[in-house]
């Protein structure tokens, strides 16, 4: 947690109060909300795929079959009033199934370009680490360039577009790893456990008999006015300096007091964790009320950014090490700047200083 000057409340309590960031941070909640009358528990989930959209990024969900991962990725595409496709892969899956393809109709001796299903403001990649590389990589033009080049012709993506993936961790058979340009595509990588027991019953008497439904709250066009109020967000120099500390520690540890990392990190986190950690922490502050970032934002959204881009040496395999670990370590070895809170005039301020 950044220090702050000593004042009546916590910079937590003022971290989420409302700063010049009203109406989009209303509609967002309300969204959320929405979401929650179906979704019970994974608020988590929930809130990194709201921030992964907002932020103009894609999100990879790891759990266990079961977990209403599906369910929540569906019912937010109903509650922003966005099309959504799922894509169920499997080891016989082919990048036309995916992008689209040419068909040759003889009646008139023409080639037609039939569309393929990531042709949607959400897509969901259902068990991506089911289908082969060639599948896997057929995703990263549309992930990076949201675009799909058929027969010489580029076609646009829908705006917004998200991709969605999901995987299991715990099976090993017919399962490809996903490659490491494929998992730096996704803005952030989130871990979805079990419910605990007050929520599975919870569940249990929601979903038992006539589950409830969603209602749309938002549409694309208001979607998109989210995401341009979020690119306004503003980013002080020493938070922009702080991700970079961030995101070189795991390149050169030594420079940032964790020496030991050389030994368990094979590469570090890439420019796009960068650039990822500052779109994410503007989304979060927007999400919480505010028009500005402050560390806790960042420090919150890091091991979801960053672990998933770390490559672990075989030592640390072997000892058992995990990217979260990792990310842990980075955060406590590299202070954040201090914030200053400031409320001469009854207005609310802050001020950022170095540590």
């Amino acid at each position: 947690m950044p220090e702050t000057d000593p004042a009546p409340d916590t910079a937590r309590d003022r971290s989420d109060r409302p700063s010049g960031a009203g109406e989009p941070t209303r509609l967002l909640r309300a969204a959320l909300q929405e979401v929650s009358t179906v979704i019970v528990g994974q608020d988590q989930m929930v809130e990194r795929t709201m921030i992964a959209l907002i932020a103009r990024g894609h999100c990879l969900l790891e759990g266990v079959p079961g977990i209403a991962k599906t369910l929540a990725v569906s019912t937010l595409a109903r509650v922003t009033g966005g099309s959504f496709t799922r894509i169920q892969f499997t080891p016989d899956l082919v990048p036309s199934d995916i992008v689209g393809t040419r068909i040759y109709h003889p009646s008139t001796e023409q080639f037609d370009v039939e569309l393929g299903p990531v042709f949607a403001n959400f897509v969901l990649a259902d068990e991506i680490n089911r289908a082969p590389a060639k599948v896997q990589s057929s995703l990263l033009e549309v992930m990076a360039e949201k675009q799909v080049s058929l027969g010489g012709t580029t076609h646009r993506l829908p705006d917004p577009f998200v991709v969605i993936a999901t995987q299991n961790p715990v099976e090993s058979e017919g399962v490809y790893p996903l490659p490491e340009a494929q998992r730096d595509r996704f803005l952030m990588k989130v871990v979805v456990a079990h419910p605990r027991a007050h929520e599975e019953m919870e569940i249990l008497r929601r979903m038992s008999a006539a589950p409830p439904e969603a209602h749309q709250v938002l549409d694309p066009v208001t979607l998109r006015e989210l995401q341009h109020d979020a690119e306004r967000v503003h980013v002080h120099q020493l938070i922009a300096d702080y991700i970079v500390r961030l995101v070189m520690a795991t390149r050169e540890p030594e420079n940032y007091g964790v020496p030991e990392l050389r030994r368990v990190l094979e590469v570090g986190a890439s420019p796009r964790a960068t650039l990822g950690l500052v779109a994410a922490s503007r989304a979060l502050a927007l999400l919480r009320g505010r028009d500005y970032v402050l560390p806790e934002d960042v420090r919150t959204l890091a091991r979801d950014v960053m672990a998933h881009r770390l490559v672990l040496t075989f030592d640390a395999l072997a000892d058992g090490i995990t990217t979260t670990q990792i990310v842990d370590r980075v955060l406590a070895a590299v202070p954040p700047p201090r914030v200053i809170w400031d409320d001469p005039a009854g207005g609310e301020q802050t001020a950022m200083a170095a540590r």
